[in-house]
């Protein structure tokens, strides 16, 4: 998944990387570095990320699920 991807995801659902972050509990950190290119998202990751992309709003109420 190119970062510019990463980035039109994240801008779609969130203002910024902390915004994400306190939404769907992917560290700031992590995202900040898939959108510079310094790391690529795992499978798992690039999955969730497109999940995100077309349901954010299934993510984000089960991010905020307590087990």
């Amino acid at each position: 998944m190119p970062p510019e991807r990463v980035k039109a995801i994240r801008r779609k659902v969130a203002r910024s990387a902390k915004a994400f972050e306190e939404r769907f509990g992917i560290p700031a950190a992590t995202l900040n570095n898939w959108e510079q290119g310094r790391r690529e998202p795992d499978p798992a990751a690039r999955l969730l990320l497109r999940v995100i992309e077309r349901e954010p709003e299934l993510v984000a109420a089960a991010a905020r699920a307590r087990d």
